[in-house]
C-alpha cells in the first residue's frame, strides 16, 4: 500500500511547525511522534476516554480522531502550552494542590477540557464541571478531587481577573 505524504504547517502552543506527514496520521500521532509533545496521552484511540484532548481554536478536540492534515490554519494548544512565563496555569496548580492527580494518565485531558469550560464559563457550578468533564475517563480519582480542582482554579482565575493577589 502506498501512502501519500504531504508537508503541513501546524501552529502548536503558539509555535509553527512544518512537518511531513502521511494523510491518514492523526493529530495525536503527529503531536507525540513528530513533535515530541508527549503530554497528550494515547489511550483508547477510539475517542472514548478523553486522554488525548487538546484545544483547537478554543474547543476541546479528541486528537486521536482528528486528522493532522485538517489542522492547518488552526491554533492548537496542548497541556505543554498551558504553563508559561508565570509558571503553571491555575488549573495545573489546582490539580496538584487538590490532590487530583493520582496515576496522572487522564490529567492532561481533564485539564484541557476544564480549560475550555472555564474560558466559556468562569464561574461554573459543580454540576456544570461534572458535565463538562463527563467525556474524560478517570479510573483513580472518582472525579471528586478533579471537580474540586476545577472549581478552585475557577476561583483563582476570577481573583486574578479582579487583580486580587493570592499568595501562599
Amino acid at each position: 500500500m502506498v501512502f501519500i505524504k504531504r508537508e503541513v504547517t501546524l501552529t502548536v502552543n503558539l509555535r509553527e511547525y512544518r512537518v511531513e506527514i502521511q494523510e491518514h496520521w492523526t493529530l495525536l500521532e503527529v503531536l507525540r511522534d513528530c513533535l515530541g509533545l508527549t503530554g497528550t496521552k494515547c489511550s483508547c484511540n477510539l475517542g472514548d476516554c478523553g486522554a488525548c484532548t487538546v484545544i483547537v481554536d478554543g474547543k476541546p478536540v479528541l486528537s486521536c480522531l482528528a486528522l493532522a492534515a485538517s489542522m492547518e490554519g488552526k491554533e492548537i494548544t496542548t497541556i505543554e502550552g498551558l504553563s508559561g512565563d508565570r509558571g503553571l496555569h491555575p488549573l495545573q496548580k489546582a490539580f496538584i494542590d487538590e490532590g487530583a492527580i493520582q496515576c496522572g494518565f487522564c490529567t492532561p485531558g481533564l485539564i484541557m477540557t476544564a480549560k475550555t469550560l472555564l474560558d466559556e464559563n468562569p464561574d461554573p457550578t459543580e454540576e456544570e464541571v461534572r458535565e463538562a468533564i463527563s467525556g474524560n475517563v478517570c479510573r483513580c480519582t472518582g472525579y471528586h478531587k478533579p471537580v474540586k480542582a476545577v472549581l478552585a482554579a475557577a476561583k483563582m482565575l476570577r481573583q486574578e481577573e479582579k487583580g486580587v493577589c493570592n499568595v501562599g
